[in-house]
């Protein structure tokens, strides 16, 4: 269970993200939640203030035998009792004596997980917010590039590179608000005990969870029922929806940057070796790491939703999987998302090469320009037939299309060779794609801003 690692991994700038990944920070995520838990019991009265303090001042990771800890795994055979057993120690005595009092593991290693998330996703954000900013400056830059559009795999008619980018701005968007819609009711506190009524403290549990949560800055779970795990599948399905987002801008790197299109190529370091025994090969290592991410955190998904369905008020099998599984997800949108803001951050444009490929075809990508403008007289339909029995002419028998179309009667009425000339350049042809990049690029601009102003300090 992990993210799928090559040598970029270790050369790329991780936003302070990696060190939230780390088991020790695991641990002491468990030790903020039993210390807040003390500290709202001791304001309530459930325990003595005394005690609350001893125990927030113990909650410190250095405190922590961890090696006793996994030494008692091996006979207590529990995954999380040997950690309270070692905490307690660090306690003072009396003080031990009211740690993890009336909650179960779950409401800990939960909340706790959440939490920790919580802080990867503001950092995540922060990478976004740069990515956003990175497809600004290209849709904005290539505006007015002009290149082949494809559909099916093949040439359509022709767009502009900074509409390109556009789409995956505007994808992007709409993942990040997905995301933090699905934020808002992820990061919850569960403090219910066993079953999530309150048994061990009653209606004081509520107040006590809500302060918790306070003190933790997390919201506070309706009903704590530990069989409830909606809110961890749709944030995991929002982290898979957007890595599609970022696979797609993937795959159109890693296809149009080989050597037969080349339109396109990744930011390349001299001294990168691309393979052990071919010393040519520059490899797309950005994209295919992307790729190879998004398509493993897909089957999470899938995975939540069956274990989800199982009975009763808990059931540790449903618990181990949401744990892995959210665990997995994290690392691996990490993988993606940083590989995405280097890949969108240093993306090479090859202009000339994509002038060159719009052109291939000699004029035969804006057919549906010249049908439109004989439509005017002729009706759409029968415009359509003539250039479409002109078009597959050309392509069967390779003839000229400038010449194939004015052999017809009514494009020779209409238009001169040169008129026609003019109408098959590809830049005559690009509608409104330019409006479209430039007005996206801002709004990416827009909302890369106010993400960075909207996160908390340490993450900004």
């Amino acid at each position: 269970m992990r993210a799928l690692y090559d040598s970029k991994t270790k050369t790329m700038y991780d936003y302070g993200i990696r060190e939230l990944l780390d088991s020790n920070q695991k641990y002491q995520s468990w030790l903020d939640v039993e210390a807040a838990l003390a500290t709202a019991q001791g304001e309530l009265g459930i325990i003595p203030q005394r005690a609350a303090k001893n125990i927030n001042e113990a909650a410190r990771i250095e405190n922590i035998d961890l090696e006793e800890m996994e030494r008692l795994k091996e006979s207590v055979g529990h995954g999380f009792v040997p950690f309270l057993k070692v905490f307690i120690k660090a306690c003072h005595e009396e003080s031990g004596k009211y740690v993890h009092y009336g909650v179960t593991t779950q409401n800990i290693q939960q909340t706790a997980q959440l939490l920790v998330t919580s802080k990867i996703h503001d950092r995540v954000m922060n990478v976004l917010a740069d990515i956003l900013s990175h497809l600004g400056e290209l849709a904005e830059k290539h505006k007015n590039t002009v290149m082949s559009g494809r559909t099916h795999g093949r040439h359509a008619i022709p767009i502009t590179y900074g509409y390109k980018v556009s789409v995956w701005i505007s994808e992007t968007i709409d993942s990040i608000e997905r995301l933090s819609e699905a934020a808002k009711r992820t990061f919850q506190v569960m403090m219910g005990g066993a079953v999530g009524s309150f048994n061990t403290f009653g209606e004081k549990g509520i107040t006590l969870q809500s302060e918790v949560a306070k003190l933790l800055n997390m919201n506070t779970m309706p009903v704590p029922s530990r069989n409830i795990t909606s809110h961890k599948t749709e944030y995991i399905h929002a982290l898979a929806l957007l890595a599609n987002g970022f696979h797609k801008i993937a795959e159109e790197v890693y296809s149009t940057s080989i050597e037969e299109i080349g339109e396109v190529s990744e930011s390349f370091e001299s001294g990168t070796i691309g393979s052990s025994t071919m010393p040519h090969k520059i490899n797309p290592k950005l994209s295919k790491g992307i790729i190879a991410n998004a398509q493993k955190l897909y089957t999470l998904p899938q995975l939540c939703l069956n274990a989800a369905a199982r009975p009763y008020e808990a059931d540790s099998s449903q618990y181990m999987v949401f744990d892995a599984a959210l665990e997995e997800a994290i690392e691996l949108i990490t993988e993606v998302v940083l590989r995405t803001e280097e890949l969108t951050k240093g993306i090479s444009v090859h202009v000339n090469k994509m002038k060159e490929n719009a052109s291939l075809n000699k004029g035969l990508d804006n057919s549906e320009f010249i049908m439109m403008e004989l439509a005017k007289k002729l009706g759409k339909d029968k415009a359509h037939t003539v250039v479409y029995n002109k078009a597959i002419q050309v392509q069967t028998e390779g003839s000229s299309f400038v010449d194939a179309l004015l052999e017809d009667k009514d494009v020779n009425q209409m238009f001169s060779k040169d008129e026609i000339k003019g109408m098959l350049l590809p830049e005559r042809y690009v509608g409104a794609g330019n409006i479209i990049a430039e007005e996206q690029a801002k709004r990416a601009f827009r909302i890369s801003e106010k993400i960075k102003k909207d996160l908390p300090e340490q993450d900004a």
